[in-house]
C-alpha cells in the first residue's frame, strides 16, 4: 500500500488527475455552503434539526449539508441520478432506446444527452415544489424574505442551475480526473459529515451519555461492517466456460477456459434507492399533509424507523434486487453469447439448458445480494433509534462510500500496472520506470 501511493509521485499524468479531481470536489463543496437568495438560512436548519432522524435527513445527508442550507447546491446530483435509471429501464421497454444502446458509442452519447435534458426537466419540477413549500410555511415560518413569484423564479433557476453545474462537473472529473465524477460527487457529499459525527459522539462521552466503553465496542463493531461490506462487493461466482478450437480460414483459433462472473450484489445500490423513493411519497405527504387520514396511517405504519417502515422496506429492496438483475442480466443473451463465441460451460449443454444453468445461480446470488443489501441499509434505523448512535452509519451511504473507493482504488492501480509500477494490493515486487 505505501509503495502503491509513493509510486503516484512518478507519474505526473495521473498526479494531474487526481489534483483535478480534488479541485472539482472543493469547488463542489465551496457551492455547497452559498445559499439561495431571499432564504433565511436559520429557519432551513432549524426545520431538519428536528427531522434529522427521519427521511429528509437522510437526503440532506446526500446533498451533504447543502440541503439544511438550501444552498445553491440543494437538489444535488439525484436528479442525474434519477433520470439515468429512467433512461435505464426504459431502455428495457422501448425499442429506439434499445437500438441505441446497441449502436455503440454514438448511441450511448445520445441516450446521455437525453439524460441531461431530462435532469433538467426534474430539477425545474423539484425545485418548484420547494419554493412552493418555502412560502407555504412547510419548512418553517419566516423562510422566505419575499414571498412572490420573483421568488419563486429565481428559486427555480438557481436550483435548476446547480444541479447542471454538478452534472457538469462530475462528467468533467469523469472525463479528466480518477474515478466517475457522479458518484465521487456523492462520495464527497456523505463523508463530509463524518467529522461532525465523531464530533457529536466525543460530545456524548464526555457528558456521561455514552460510555467510553460502549464507543470503544461500536467503533469496532463499524470496522467489522466495513470490512464485511468490501469483502461482499468483491465477490463474485465464476461460472467456468470452455472454448473450443476453431479454424478460422488459415487460422487455427487455440480452445482455453475463462469464465464469467456474477457478483453477490449484481444490482449494487439501486434497489435502496428505489425502495427509498417509493417510501418517501407517503412520507412526505404526511409531512406536508393537513388530512389526519394519511398523517395517522404514515405515522402508525410507515413512520422512519419503524417495525412497518423496516419490513415494507426490506421487502422493496428485495423486490428490485431481482427486479433490476433480470433488466441488465439476461440469461438466454448471455447463453447465446457464450454459444456464438465457441464457449460452452463443462456439463452443462448449450442453449436452453446453459440459461436455465445461469438463470438458477443468477436467483440464488440475488436473494443472497438482496437480504445482504437490506441488512446494511437496516442497519443505520437500528443504530439510531434503538442504540442511540448520533450520526447515520450504513445503509446507501455505506455501499456507495466502499463502492466508490473500490473504484477509485482501481483505477489508480491500473495507471500504475500500466507502467509497471507496483500497486496498491500486488504482492510481487515488479518495479520500473516511465517509458521503459
Amino acid at each position: 500500500m505505501i509503495g502503491g501511493v509513493q509510486n503516484i509521485g512518478r507519474i505526473p499524468e495521473l498526479q494531474k488527475r487526481i489534483l483535478f479531481t480534488f479541485g472539482m470536489l472543493a469547488v463542489y463543496r465551496v457551492g455547497a455552503h452559498i445559499a439561495t437568495p431571499g432564504i433565511n438560512t436559520s429557519v432551513i436548519k432549524q426545520f431538519f434539526d428536528d427531522v434529522s432522524g427521519t427521511v429528509f435527513g437522510l437526503f440532506n445527508l446526500f446533498s451533504g449539508g447543502a440541503l439544511e442550507q438550501l444552498s445553491i447546491f440543494a437538489l444535488g446530483i439525484m436528479p442525474y441520478i434519477s433520470a439515468s435509471i429512467i433512461f435505464q429501464l426504459l431502455t428495457v421497454v422501448v425499442p429506439t432506446l434499445e437500438q441505441l444502446q446497441k449502436e455503440g458509442e454514438q448511441g450511448r452519447k445520445k441516450i446521455t444527452q437525453w439524460t441531461r435534458y431530462a435532469t433538467i426537466v426534474l430539477a425545474l419540477f423539484q425545485s418548484t415544489l420547494i419554493a412552493f413549500a418555502l412560502e407555504n410555511g412547510q419548512f418553517g415560518e419566516g423562510a422566505v424574505a419575499n414571498p412572490g413569484w420573483a421568488f419563486r423564479a429565481m428559486c427555480m433557476i438557481t436550483l435548476t442551475s446547480g444541479t447542471a453545474f454538478i452534472m457538469w462537473l462530475g462528467e468533467q472529473v469523469t472525463e479528466r480526473g480518477i474515478g466517475n465524477g457522479i458518484s465521487l460527487v456523492i462520495f464527497a457529499s456523505i463523508i463530509v459529515s463524518i467529522p461532525s459525527g465523531l464530533g457529536q459522539l466525543f460530545e456524548l462521552i464526555r457528558t456521561d451519555q455514552f460510555t467510553l466503553l460502549g464507543a470503544l465496542f461500536l467503533l469496532g463493531f463499524m470496522v467489522f461492517v466495513v470490512g464485511a461490506v468490501v469483502f461482499v462487493e468483491r465477490g463474485q461466482r465464476r461460472i467456468p466456460i470452455q472454448h473450443a478450437k476453431r479454424v478460422v480460414g488459415r487460422k487455427v483459433t487455440q480452445g482455453g477456459a475463462s469464465y464469467f462472473p456474477l457478483k453477490v450484489n449484481t444490482a449494487g445500490v439501486i434497489p435502496p434507492i428505489f425502495a427509498s423513493s417509493i417510501l418517501m411519497l407517503p412520507l412526505t405527504l404526511g409531512q406536508f399533509t393537513e388530512s389526519p387520514l394519511i398523517a395517522k396511517i404514515t405515522q402508525d405504519y410507515l413512520d422512519f424507523g419503524g417495525l412497518g417502515y423496516n419490513i415494507v422496506y426490506v421487502a422493496l429492496i428485495i423486490f428490485f434486487a431481482f427486479f433490476y438483475t433480470a433488466i441488465i442480466i439476461n440469461p438466454v443473451d448471455v447463453s447465446e453469447n457464450i454459444k456464438r463465441m465457441g464457449g460452452y460451460i463443462p456439463g452443462i449443454r448449450p442453449g436452453k439448458r446453459t440459461a436455465e444453468y445461469i438463470d438458477k445461480i443468477l436467483s440464488r446470488l440475488t436473494m443472497i445480494g438482496g437480504v445482504y443489501v437490506a441488512g446494511v441499509c437496516v442497519l443505520p434505523v437500528i443504530l439510531f433509534s434503538r442504540v442511540g448512535v448520533p450520526f447515520y452509519f450504513g445503509g446507501t451511504a455505506l455501499l456507495i462510500i466502499v463502492g466508490v473507493a473500490l473504484d477509485v482504488i482501481g483505477q489508480v492501480e491500473a495507471h500504475l500496472v500500466s507502467r509497471q509500477y507496483e500497486g496498491f494490493v500486488q504482492g510481487g515486487r515488479t518495479r520500473g520506470r516511465l517509458g521503459r
